[in-house]
């Protein structure tokens, strides 16, 4: 594992690592990594994305679609699938069991769903330093909801639809107007891609 890694790292300069297990009770970690290197290594970005790799996601929409429209770029700007009114579980039988002395609140401010968030690039920066001022929690979207609450930062609503946690089948048209769908493994997309990339058909505007 360690050899493909370097041989990823070698070829597309594209890992980063640090001192911790990859595990799921660890994407916290992992995402408050990501928004350091951003603050680090890209302070001037207008935006960020936050993706799983498990996810169908449309760039070229993203950006002329949903993007453009907040020219000039946003600052304390973040959108994506939004949850409002949950709260946590507290059975451990539970996989997002959390206890109370971990988070004693009945509620979670409104959050985005972690398979595909964006987010301005000067918020990457502030949540990171929030976060250490906070007890962390091992569900990253959540935690990343409780960094903004703690900015006096609101979650921004974007078009219904773009961001689907349902896992859609694959049709062109429909995928060319949203921003990502969840639960597409590598099989999944190097067979929609191809034809999702070029093809004959013509979708209505």
């Amino acid at each position: 594992a360690l050899r493909l890694m370097e041989e990823e790292s070698t070829l597309h300069h594209d890992i980063i690592q640090q001192d911790f297990l990859d595990t799921y009770n660890n994407l916290t970690l992992k995402t408050l990594m990501g928004m350091e290197w951003v603050s680090r290594h890209c302070p001037n970005a207008s935006y960020v994305m936050k993706a799983d790799s498990d996810i169908f996601l449309n760039v070229g929409f993203l950006a002329r679609e949903l993007l453009q429209l907040q020219l000039p770029p946003k600052k304390d700007f973040m959108t994506g699938y939004i949850y409002r009114n949950t709260g946590p579980l507290r059975s451990k039988a539970y996989k997002w069991y959390v206890p109370r002395e971990v988070y004693p609140n009945d509620t979670y401010p409104p959050y985005c769903g972690g398979p595909g968030y964006v987010l301005s690039g000067d918020l990457a920066k502030k949540v990171y330093g929030v976060a250490q001022t906070l007890r962390v929690i091992n569900m990253e979207d959540v935690f990343m909801g409780l960094c903004l609450h703690k900015l006096g930062v609101s979650v921004t609503n974007s078009p219904w639809g773009l961001f689907n946690l349902a896992r859609l089948e694959y049709e062109k048209c429909q995928f060319s107007k949203l921003v990502l769908v969840h639960h597409f493994g590598p099989t999944d997309l190097q067979r929609v891609w191809p034809d999702f990339q070029g093809g004959n058909k013509t979708c209505p505007s």
